[in-house]
């Protein structure tokens, strides 16, 4: 049993509702996904997640409305969110990627944290100890999918800053740079990424 209800459309307050209006502006033909209605029980937090999916995830800006579909996917594999894993599953379908350019765009995600996972041991274990061995871990998921390199750096760097490691973060930042990202475009893989994190803890701990 969800521990929040949907706020449903019909029985909206007024503020709420003129809020799904917009949403539903904003989706047009689509359905409003599941989630904003959870989001409907808190007028301004459903407020803020709407203006930010919009520019930072929805639409077109510094980035594509398709990269940020993949960068909306991963953060929802990330946090584990089935319903918005689900919808931008099927956005990103949507938007031209393939079935398995999806599986591959949750497989850089689970490589880029265990990657995380090593290097930031390394950083907060306040010791060089482990500074001249080898990482030892395989990595052939960043470089042997179809996908892009610029998308499959922007996943890492927007997952290593979710997952507060500082090296990987420094690191694939750079790694964007080189691939002529502009500081806009990185920047907003950021607010893409935070915004759809948002959501995703709202809605873990609601259902």
């Amino acid at each position: 049993m969800s521990f929040l209800k949907p706020v449903e459309i019909a029985e909206a307050p007024e503020k709420v509702a003129q809020h799904y209006a917009r949403v539903r502006e904003m989706f047009g033909e689509e359905p409003i996904p599941q989630p904003f209605l959870i989001y409907g029980n808190v007028e301004p937090f459903l407020r803020d997640f709407y203006m930010n999916f919009k520019k930072f995830v929805y639409t077109d800006g510094a980035l594509d409305a398709r990269t940020k579909s993949a960068i909306g996917l991963a953060v929802a594999v990330f946090g584990k969110c089935a319903p918005w894993r689900d919808y931008f599953a099927a956005r990103c379908q949507q938007l031209g990627f393939t079935e398995p350019q999806i599986a591959e765009i949750m497989a850089v995600t689970a490589t880029n944290a265990m990657y995380n996972t090593f290097f930031k041991f390394r950083d907060l274990s306040g010791t060089g100890l482990f500074d001249g061995m080898g990482v030892g871990l395989r990595a052939h998921t960043f470089s042997n999918t179809s996908l892009d390199d610029k998308t499959i750096e922007l996943i890492n760097t927007a997952i290593s800053d979710m997952n507060a490691c500082k090296p990987c973060t420094s690191g694939h930042v750079s790694k964007c740079k080189n691939l002529g990202l502009s500081n806009e475009q990185i920047l907003e893989s950021i607010q893409c990424a935070a915004t759809m994190y948002a959501g995703v803890q709202f809605l873990n701990a609601a259902l």
